[in-house]
């Protein structure tokens, strides 16, 4: 197709061939977040973990993934995104190999930060990359709408696999089925892949880029200890590591001749309201996937496995939310996509209300679809937005902030909803002292019985159901949002080096 000397060229096979290959480490990204949860009970029982060490299996993953993506998106603009990308891939495989033989709970830790920094880099190298890949909006929007969807079959994908696979092999083969992905990533990644990086950038400020990862981990684990167990003296400790970090790593960059994150970035109202729509619609997405999956099995009776497939239909309609985007936006535009989005995403969040209030299941996965189906749209445009609004040489940058954000943004919904979760949860048993300081997972876990069964039940279902009406009403503040959400500047894209 001929294209005016102004418009950028349209994709063709090769790049599209490109997207698939980058669309498979997407796939294991998200599904090592949930797969690891249907393997603790025989790691621990092979491994022992102290219950410290049990929380630190789980959550360090997450913790050093979450802290490092900026870093790494920076790095990948300075050395180049497919080098990136293929280092991490290979130290992602060699990581996976080292957590499924683990001999002892230290080294399953160890192996499992280690994923977490490779993983790292997978996620802002394959969406900068998909800049380079199409330069030309509509592609880039299809392109950006697979990568969304990637990530969501991952999440969907995880428990179903993890559950096939723990069904007939150790639990360590949860962790080898990323290896033959990631060397089919290594082989076909240079052939299919092209280089881009910012030929006039210096060598990265490692000073910036540890101060940048201690600041966003105090953060992240503060939110997480809050979660758990409120504030305590670890919180607190960790929120001030990340203040005066943060400050130190704003000082810096104030005073370099070339700052390691260009903060003027956030200068640009058009990307600093994507990242705020992207937080809110995380906040509410992370949140309630996890306290649907509580409901599921604490309050319906499901199995893991019976939960997973319950909650494959959502993945279903996310994926086809985030697939029809690029065909929505060309007839409605991409605030007011945004907002439909958000609006119809807050219609579900109160069919899930509905549905926690009265025990329905069909009625519950009726509105986990639709408001996946709703906030699908939303993420991959906002994703598109912040991408679309830099010069391609920061494109590695702009897409590790905008990752960083989505980690962020679901660390803030698990925290805050869950509390308030628990909180409405004793509230509606205060006619029942003597479960009021149980545990959920002790009051309604498996094994549980007795006549306090079913207040406790519909104390849980009233805790879902306030959860889901504040994240609907936040969800029509995101629809409020998207009005900042204005039309693009011409953006120069010649910084970069494209071999």
């Amino acid at each position: 197709m001929d294209s005016s000397p102004t418009e950028p060229l349209r994709a063709g096979r090769r790049q599209w061939l490109a997207m698939a290959i980058l669309a498979l480490p997407c796939l294991l990204y998200s599904m090592d977040l949930t797969v690891l949860n249907l393997a603790m009970p025989e790691i621990s029982a092979d491994l022992q973990p102290s219950a410290t060490q049990l929380l630190w299996i789980v959550d360090i993953y997450g913790f050093i993934l979450a802290a490092a993506l900026v870093p790494m998106g920076v790095f990948g603009d300075r050395i180049g995104r497919r080098r990136l990308l293929l280092w991490g891939a290979a130290a992602f495989g060699a990581a996976s190999c080292a957590a499924a033989f683990a001999g002892s709970a230290p080294q399953m830790i160890a192996a499992r930060a280690l994923m977490g920094l490779a993983a790292a880099t997978l996620a802002p190298s394959t969406l900068s990359m998909v800049s380079t890949l199409f330069p030309h909006p509509d592609d880039r929007r299809k392109a950006i709408g697979l990568w969304i969807a990637s990530f969501s079959s991952g999440g969907a994908l995880g428990p179903l696999f993890g559950g096939l696979l723990l069904q007939h092999f150790w639990w360590g083969s949860v962790f080898l089925i990323n290896l033959p992905v990631m060397a089919l990533l290594l082989v076909l990644g240079p052939k299919l892949l092209p280089e881009a990086r910012d030929p006039s950038a210096p060598r990265p400020d490692m000073p910036s880029a540890l101060t940048l990862l201690v600041a966003v981990l105090g953060l992240v684990y503060a939110i997480k200890q809050v979660a758990a167990h409120g504030w305590t003296l670890q919180a607190g400790m960790a929120l001030i590591l990340c203040v005066v970090t943060a400050l130190f790593f704003y000082r810096r960059q104030r005073h370099l001749t070339v700052p390691f994150l260009d903060l003027s970035l956030f200068s640009s109202g058009r990307f600093s309201a994507a990242l705020t729509i992207n937080i809110l619609g995380f906040f509410v997405a992370f949140g309630t996937f996890l306290l649907i999956a509580l409901y599921f099995q604490l309050a319906l009776g499901l199995s893991q496995l019976q939960a997973g497939l319950a909650a494959a239909p959502s993945g279903v309609a996310f994926v086809i939310g985030a697939l029809t985007a690029p065909v929505l936006v060309r007839h409605l535009g991409t605030a007011a996509l945004m907002a439909v989005g958000f609006v119809i995403a807050a219609a579900g969040f109160g069919l899930v209300g509905a549905a926690a209030l009265h025990g329905n299941l069909t009625l519950l996965i009726a509105g986990y679809c639709v408001f996946s189906l709703g906030l699908a749209p939303v993420f991959t445009l906002t994703t598109d937005v912040i991408v679309g609004s830099v010069p391609l040489a920061q494109a590695g940058a702009a897409a590790g902030v905008s990752e960083a954000s989505t980690e962020l943004g679901g660390a803030f919904g698990i925290a805050v909803l869950g509390s308030l979760m628990t909180l409405v949860y004793r509230m509606a048993l205060s006619d029942f002292p003597t479960l009021v300081d149980v545990p959920i997972s002790e009051a309604l876990g498996p094994g549980a019985t007795g006549i306090d069964l079913e207040p406790a039940r519909a104390a849980l279902g009233r805790a879902l159901q306030i959860s889901a009406l504040l994240c609907s009403a936040v969800a029509l503040l995101g629809a409020v949002l998207t009005l900042f959400i204005r039309a693009p500047h011409p953006v120069p894209q010649t910084d970069g080096e494209v071999p």
